[in-house]
């Protein structure tokens, strides 16, 4: 897809990777939607690019969604792409993470990708052209330590995304699947230690991560990685699933020792 004068909604826009990918998109002439839940932040970014304007959106609200579609179909046109990007994580385990946790990272990382789609997804069926791209994370596609909720979720968004490629890439809907190792943005935490690291992989810019974004979407891609090393680690896992969970437990081992010593 070619971008320019396209419509594109992003969601978690007012910063990390939505931000970045929100000037990025207005930068080969886009017209973008900067949505987040932070309007403030949010307004500061649309401010600074041509044509953008901002929606305060709670993604975990189907009707909050549905008012986002509405608002940016009347100001700017029908909405050409869609970047489910809103997510959040609390960390902890099935013991310790309260239900309510569960259930709004469910909200927020799951069904606010669906409530795009139901929103977007006539539209861009009846024009037979639109892109739905939604970000996961490595975490759904292999896991993440320490971390039950979020590697449950974007399991759930890699699994929402491809099906979608699969049932709806012949009607003219393409579908991208971003999928970062870890990026320099508040969620990641302390990125720069060295268990972090060894966890995360490579530590990206948002800024980086939008060039490869936008390369995705302009080549159709389904698939976008952050780094290399990502895509030998799906390899190793998916060609030897038991030495890939040994290596895994051995991990997460260090990282409780660590923990235990206060590193």
């Amino acid at each position: 897809m070619d971008l320019n004068e396209k419509v594109c909604v992003i969601t978690g826009a007012a910063s990390g990777i939505g931000a970045a990918c929100a000037t990025a998109f207005s930068s080969i002439g886009a017209k973008v939607c900067v949505a987040d839940i932070n309007i403030s932040g949010a307004q500061e970014v649309a401010s600074s690019l041509r044509g953008a304007y901002a929606v305060q959106c709670d993604v975990g609200s189907e009707s909050d969604i549905n008012r986002l579609v509405a608002s940016c179909s009347e100001r700017l046109g029908p909405i050409d792409l869609f970047f489910s990007n809103a997510g959040i994580s609390s960390g902890g385990d099935p013991l310790s993470s309260e239900i309510q946790d569960w259930n709004r990272q469910w909200s927020v990382n799951v069904m606010a990708h669906v409530y795009a789609v139901r929103a977007v997804l006539p539209s861009m069926l009846d024009r037979g052209c639109g892109y739905l791209l939604h970000t996961a994370s490595m975490a759904g596609i292999l896991t993440t330590h320490g971390n039950a909720t979020y590697a449950t979720t974007k399991h759930a968004v890699v699994g929402l995304a491809e099906w979608n490629s699969i049932t709806y890439h012949n009607k003219g809907i393409r579908t991208s699947l971003l999928a970062p190792l870890g990026v320099n943005t508040p969620m990641l935490g302390n990125s720069r230690s060295a268990f972090a690291s060894n966890a995360a992989g490579p530590i990206r810019e948002p800024e980086e991560v939008a060039d490869m974004v936008v390369n995705a979407i302009q080549e159709e891609r389904f698939l976008i990685l952050t780094d290399d090393i990502a895509q030998v680690w799906m390899d190793r896992k998916a060609g030897d699933l038991e030495r890939w969970l040994r290596g895994m437990r051995r991990l997460q081992q260090k990282i409780e020792d660590a923990h235990s010593k206060g590193i």
